[in-house]
């Protein structure tokens, strides 16, 4: 039965290396379920819903993903998104999560039409490779710098607007030294290093006092299943659409679009999934799958869901059907019973898993050409003004007004497709507008 689902004996695998491949793309992955919480929390989503919510929809993507599309890879809601959802959405704009869940669902609505009407590849056939690795190199950089500053490292400052924080502090302390921790992990080659160092800070915090103890079993482990309800459709459409978030719907979807078409084709060609003239099975499939996916977690409440390049781990250990991703899902579901457990590790060792996620991402900028000013400004704006503004969607104005303007005042305007002058201008009205 396996065999006929996943198409096994096809993709010349077993079921027990699916079942190997699944495990190791979920111990590489489980780091998110005490990461991507804390952000949510953050944003004001109850802390019990923030847990079961990001469980859920990353076990029931990630199955719907393993069974309908075959494809050995794992969904999640995003680093990335999740930063700008609770950090500027939620932070600097001061909307309400409920609101900004809004947002999420109309960016899922967006990336559903774009998938099905086929406009999806004349956007991304349009955006350079130079912008589409400064948004890459953008979106770590603001990730890392929100992790260096949950954990104390960063602080605000009235005369430079931020500068260090006390370094002698416990926080800042357990942060570099889970970061510390982790690099050496992976650098050794031990599976799960970001879960690793995250139990092993929660542990010494806890032996040291800095973090609460669990007092019984029922601390670590419950069968009372935490409760999605804080959160279960609270999205306020009617508030995210009389806001007029455009720019904020218009960068959720743009990013989830680069996220995951960069993903699904590095992970497709690592599981040999790439056909001789290029095409890759099921890929608008995955795609649509991913939108729906989205669309969930606005109603679950978190937010918006990407493929995970975590995947590469349990491709790596073998998997190549979906049989991979079903078992990675049920590891998910499993953590459902380790909530209580989840609830007492501190924001300050998951600040590193920000931080160091930041620093594997920023290598993309060895793509980007900064000897042509008209492509290495535009990049250089993309990516300084997504830390420094605490908004990945003024990344994506500076980034894309400066390549169009550049490009036409130097005369190169063939290099402008016309989707890159639309989408700069709406960029340049949002500006203007919330100017």
């Amino acid at each position: 039965m396996l065999d006929r689902l996943f198409k096994l004996s096809d993709r010349e695998t077993t079921v027990r290396t699916e079942i190997f491949a699944g495990l190791t793309t979920f111990i590489a992955m489980a780091y998110i379920v005490f990461v991507i919480p804390h952000m949510l929390t953050d944003a004001g989503v109850p802390q019990e819903a923030s847990i079961a919510a990001t469980i859920l929809i990353t076990a029931v993507s990630t199955l719907f993903m393993g069974v309908l599309v075959n494809y050995p890879v794992a969904l999640a809601p995003g680093l990335g998104l999740a930063a700008f959802f609770s950090y500027y959405v939620c932070g600097s704009l001061h909307l309400h999560w409920t609101v900004a869940l809004g947002a999420v669902f109309f960016s899922g609505i967006v990336f559903l039409i774009l998938t099905c009407g086929g406009i999806m590849k004349a956007i991304i056939h349009a955006v350079p490779d130079t912008l589409k690795a400064a948004i890459t190199v953008g979106i770590g950089l603001f990730i890392a710098f929100i992790g260096l500053k949950n954990a104390g490292v960063l602080q605000a400052d009235p005369s430079t607007f931020v500068a260090l924080g006390d370094v002698t502090q416990p926080a800042p302390v357990f942060a570099m030294f889970t970061l510390a921790l982790t690099v050496i992990l992976m650098v050794r080659g031990v599976q799960g290093a970001i879960l690793i160092s995250i139990g092993v800070t929660t542990l010494l915090s806890m032996a040291l006092g800095y973090s609460p103890i669990p007092h019984g079993i029922s601390d670590i482990i419950s069968f009372d299943i935490p409760s999605v309800s804080g959160s279960f459709v609270q999205l306020d459409i009617a508030g995210a659409w009389d806001y007029g978030i455009i720019s904020i719907i218009f960068t959720f979807t743009m990013v989830e679009l680069f996220d995951n078409i960069g993903t699904l084709i590095s992970l497709t060609r690592r599981a040999n999934m790439v056909q001789e003239d290029g095409e890759i099975p099921g890929l608008n499939k995955a795609l649509t799958m991913n939108a729906f996916a989205t669309i969930g977690s606005a109603f679950v409440g978190t937010s918006t869901v990407t493929t995970y390049l975590e995947s590469a781990t349990g491709i790596e250990a073998g998997g190549r059907t979906g049989l991979t991703a079903v078992v990675t899902a049920l590891g998910f579901l499993s953590l459902l019973l380790f909530a209580p457990l989840i609830a007492l590790v501190p924001s300050y060792a998951t600040a590193s898993a920000l931080i160091l996620i930041g620093a594997l991402m920023i290598s993309s900028v060895k793509d980007i050409d900064f000897s042509d000013l008209t492509d290495g400004v535009p990049a250089f704006l993309t990516i300084i003004m997504m830390p420094l503004t605490y908004s990945i969607a003024s990344g994506f104005a500076f980034g894309f007004i400066s390549y169009v303007v550049l490009k036409v005042c130097t005369g190169r305007y063939k290099e402008v497709s016309w989707v890159m002058g639309v989408i700069s201008l709406a960029f340049l009205v949002n500006l203007i507008m919330r100017a």
